[in-house]
């Protein structure tokens, strides 16, 4: 992944300071240098390039060391700070209020990924708490709205729209009226060209009839620094209130959209970096530069286990604690962690782990897990419950059902005592804040 590039390249120049036996103008020198061409083979533009390696620069070099911290993690310390405020320092969180109807409008070009932002910022506020609806107003692209409803579906969230109709004005209205109770409306308009005058006049009427809360423009990653031109755009249009940048899981470009559309000013609010409904977060300049530089995110890790959290009645969690675990427990566990995301998205918002471990590594983990989940989904449930039962005849069923080998099977049946035993050693303890390798069971 791009970004991922981007960040092993500053983690490799970072480590060059850690690794030096003094910190002196040269290791500062070579460390910008570094930094330079890191940026720009990441599409951002010369200029801004330039400015936050000359702020670097003259931070490291003449800024006082504060007391109490070494040189090298002084220069550690601005280069985290630089790239963060030149991503904007603070956080720009969309203002929302629980208990009325928030409107929010998503705008932008043909092809940016609009329709499935609109699915996972449903998502996104419906993992917390609250009651998202959708509205498609596209009449221009066909199977928009065949599109939306396959998402909205897939989260349950209720959609509205009419592949029929001409009049987008209406159609959000209807949509509004049928949605008033609803905590957060999202609404998917056409995409645009900021050239096409007469959709930019559609988006001012509906801006004018619908009067959303907010206004977001989503943005395509993958167009790099041509990011700018759009957000003026569309700001000149209808005032902005937040934007989306989409796709940043797989372009050269992204740091280039990143730095562009922060350097207009207009406040980036969600990123979205992977296919998944799943897969958008709020855009915090300082977590994300943190993962970015190999620091780690402990707090966007911390929200993503309490997201997936099983919550446990404390008969049951009583009945684990003294050896009664069965593989469906197991299961459950498997399921809350893919909830959570890749192992690789993970590791990276742990510090120290972003970048060292083996990529090999990572894939043959993510891999066992995947067939762990589908050998137990292959079991009967006597099996799952009893898994003392299980002789060759069943380990050869599970494996051929499973589409595994028999010794894939028996290493699964080994890693599930092992967890059993180690559970039935902690019974005394009145509750476990983490179940297995780091898996989220809570047992309030």
């Amino acid at each position: 992944m791009a970004l991922e590039r981007l960040g092993s390249t500053l983690y490799e120049a970072l480590k060059k300071v850690f690794k030096a036996s003094i910190v002196d103008e040269a290791t500062v020198k070579e460390l910008v240098r570094d930094i330079q061409r890191a940026l720009l083979q990441a599409d951002v533009n010369v200029k801004l390039v330039l400015d936050i390696s000359k702020r670097i620069e003259e931070r490291a070099l003449k800024e006082k060391v504060p007391p109490g911290i070494s040189r090298r993690e002084h220069v550690i310390k601005v280069v985290y700070e630089e790239l963060t405020r030149f991503l904007g320092e603070k956080p720009a969180p969309i203002k929302v209020e629980p208990g009325k109807r928030n409107v929010i409008m998503l705008v932008g070009i043909q092809g940016s990924g609009k329709t499935t932002a609109a699915a996972k910022l449903a998502r996104y506020y419906q993992k917390r708490g609250l009651k998202p609806a959708l509205i498609c107003v596209d009449t221009y692209r066909p199977g928009a709205y065949a599109q939306l409803q396959q998402l909205a579906n897939r989260i349950n969230v209720p959609l509205y729209g009419d592949p029929k109709a001409k009049d987008p004005v209406k159609i959000a209205l209807d949509g509004l009226k049928q949605f008033s109770d609803k905590e957060i409306v999202i609404i998917d308009t056409a995409g645009r060209h900021k050239e096409e005058q007469e959709l930019i006049k559609e988006m001012k009427m509906l801006e004018k009839n619908i009067k959303p809360d907010e206004i977001v423009l989503v943005i395509d990653g993958t167009i790099g620094q041509q990011a700018t031109a759009q957000a003026k755009a569309f700001n000149e249009a209808t005032p902005l209130g937040s934007i989306i940048v989409t796709k940043l899981d797989g372009s050269a470009r992204g740091g280039g959209a990143l730095s562009a559309v922060a350097a207009t000013g207009a406040p980036i609010k969600f990123i979205s970096t992977g296919e998944k409904v799943e897969d958008i977060e709020a855009f915090i300049p300082s977590r994300f530069v943190g993962r970015l530089l190999g620091m780690g995110d402990l707090e966007t890790l911390l929200e993503k286990v309490r997201e997936a959290e099983i919550k446990v009645p404390e008969k049951k969690a009583k009945a684990i604690l003294s050896g009664k675990f069965t593989l469906t427990d197991m299961y459950e566990q498997f399921e809350a962690m893919k909830g959570m995301g890749t192992f690789r998205k993970l590791l990276k918002m742990v510090p120290g782990m972003s970048y060292d471990i083996p990529e090999d590594m990572l894939n043959t983990a993510e891999d066992r897990l995947e067939k762990w989940r589908v050998m137990i989904q292959s079991m009967t449930p006597e099996e799952k419950d009893n898994p003392k039962i299980f002789n060759a005849s069943r380990i050869k069923r599970v494996a051929r059902g499973s589409g595994t080998s028999e010794k894939e099977v028996k290493e699964l049946l080994k890693q599930y005592v092992m967890m059993r035993k180690m559970l039935k050693s902690l019974r005394r303890k009145k509750k476990l804040p983490f179940f297995g390798k780091g898996l989220p069971l809570d047992f309030k």
